[in-house]
């Protein structure tokens, strides 16, 4: 018999919105006005994307160093707006969360930077009303998934049991490390997958 969840915990890229890397880094060189392999070199050939990521540099250096490797001022309306230009929500892995009965918390955890802490609920902005103070980024907690501690951490933030939290995320060994951390967990890439680990748990 699968256990009463309670807490459901969401991965963002590859979950709840398709992340298309190109579109980003053309933005970006567009604002720059150079070419999109620039971009690429200044954000994760030099690190600095892992570095921001990892929480080991905050939002003004990283930013300041990007603008510096490109030659222009990279503020943060840019940088959201060439985030926005590469990532899409997923209108149907949105529709089968937001048929989750109302008792369940949503959250969110992903491998990123700040910034995406306050991008992530306008982006999937059907579930907005729902993920009130439960959108926690590797960026703000200091590790990336799919290190255990990260959802030890996550949960001791968000007050949540991990015997009754399911996590959701589309790569495997993401899902591995929040099993070694005592939560339920399962793989799902798209909406279809989504659905049925939902219904797998009787969630949907």
């Amino acid at each position: 018999m699968k256990p009463r969840i309670r807490q459901l915990l969401l991965d963002f890229d590859g979950v709840l919105a398709r992340y298309d890397h190109r579109r980003r880094l053309a933005y970006l060189a567009t604002h720059a006005g150079c070419e999109p392999a620039r971009v690429d070199a200044a954000l994760f050939a030099s690190g600095l994307e892992a570095e921001y990521d990892s929480g080991r540099v905050d939002t003004g250096g990283y930013l300041e160093r990007l603008g510096g490797a490109l030659a222009c001022r990279v503020d943060h309306e840019a940088w959201a707006a060439a985030r926005l230009a590469g990532t899409v929500a997923d209108a149907q892995a949105l529709a089968c969360l937001d048929a989750v009965d109302a008792s369940v918390a949503l959250g969110v955890l992903t491998n990123n930077g700040a910034l995406m802490q306050d991008l992530i609920p306008r982006i999937v902005a059907p579930l907005s009303a729902r993920l009130v103070d439960t959108v926690l980024v590797s960026g703000t907690l200091g590790m990336r998934k799919p290190d255990p501690r990260v959802f030890e951490r996550a949960l001791g933030l968000l007050g949540w049991d991990a015997r009754s939290t399911l996590f959701i995320d589309d790569t495997f060994a993401n899902v591995q490390g929040a099993r070694k951390a005592g939560l339920h967990a399962d793989t799902a890439g798209d909406a279809r997958a989504l659905r049925r680990v939902l219904v797998r748990y009787r969630l949907a």
